[in-house]
């Protein structure tokens, strides 16, 4: 609608600063002539938006204008605040700030606007680490973080499993959350890295530049896409019972008693022999044949160890 591209020109030009034409249609997803069309109804409006022409040109709002966050509907009012992740901010020390951030922002919204970020604050609570993970200790986190923020070169000595800990020159460019975990990517690279293995960090006064290119999000799932292709390098075929369903299956034929052939990828005959005996009964390993062996012999280690009814107490 119309209305909500004039609000978010606004909302861009605020914390963008100049921007020309072609950049604001191609954010916007319209035309340029668009484009030209909504400055003209700003600043018929009243809004203080000026265009300045030549090569270093664009649109820009008059200094220190700002607008009240009236253009914003219910659903994003209420994702707005859905989206505050208070443990993560804390963990960054910036638990306060986005506190007073909410609180300004809650401040600016219409009365009916504010009821709807209070309904979503009051009925929902991100926690993203699982239950049984212990909480891990993260130390150097806000060090990091002020390196990613300042653009400044790290010094680190890091644990990895094999062969030993490594010295590492970091170019920090930017934090990702997942599952309660922290991790840093970092140039040269670049490449990723667990905080909370960090055992040393000493922070320099060398400026790094970090690559106009690089994008964060972009880069996390490629990441993660890769992590689980060289994860997964082996696969198992298996028959499931009727409604059993497993991650990343790629499911066959069903027979006549329900059961669904399968091929799942493993990361190896250890782990999968570990996650496979949770499903009791609901599942037959039928290849690769060391791992129904080695299934096989778990099971029959635990029938005859409960085979024996004798209680191990005694009387």
């Amino acid at each position: 609608m119309k209305s909500g591209r004039l609000v978010s020109i606004l909302l861009l030009l605020q914390t963008r600063g100049r921007m020309t034409a072609a950049q604001l249609a191609e954010e916007l997803e319209v035309s340029v002539r668009t484009v030209y069309r909504d400055v003209e109804a700003l600043g018929a409006a009243g809004v203080p938006l000026y265009g300045d022409a030549g090569h270093a040109g664009g649109y820009r709002l008059l200094d220190g204008y700002r607008t009240r966050l009236t253009g914003l509907t219910p659903e994003e009012a209420e994702a707005l605040f859905l989206a505050g992740a208070p443990g993560p901010a804390a963990e960054l020390g910036l638990g306060s700030v986005l506190a007073a951030a909410q609180l300004k922002v809650r401040a600016a919204l219409p009365e009916e606007l504010r009821a709807h970020a209070d309904r979503i604050s009051g009925r929902f609570h991100l926690d993203a680490p699982g239950w049984y993970a212990e909480a891990e200790q993260v130390p150097f986190l806000p060090a990091v973080a002020e390196a990613v923020w300042s653009s400044r070169v790290l010094h680190v000595r890091y644990r990895r499993a094999e062969p030993t800990d490594v010295e590492r020159r970091l170019e920090p460019y930017g934090l990702v959350s997942k599952a309660g975990r922290w991790y840093v990517v970092a140039g040269p690279g670049p490449r990723t890295f667990r905080v909370d293995q960090i055992l040393e960090l000493d922070s320099s006064e060398e400026e790094f530049v970090r690559p106009e290119e690089l994008d964060l999000a972009a880069y996390w799932t490629a990441y993660q896409r890769d992590f689980h292709d060289r994860l997964y390098r082996a696969a198992a075929l298996v028959r499931l019972a009727p409604g059993v369903r497993m991650p990343r299956a790629a499911n066959g034929r069903t027979d006549a008693e329900g059961w669904t052939l399968a091929r799942v990828p493993i990361e190896s005959v250890e782990h999968a022999h570990g996650a496979f005996l949770r499903l009791g009964t609901d599942i037959e390993v039928l290849e690769p044949p060391e791992l129904r062996e080695r299934m096989a012999r778990t099971i029959a280690e635990l029938a005859e160890r409960y085979g024996n009814s004798a209680s191990p107490c005694g009387d």
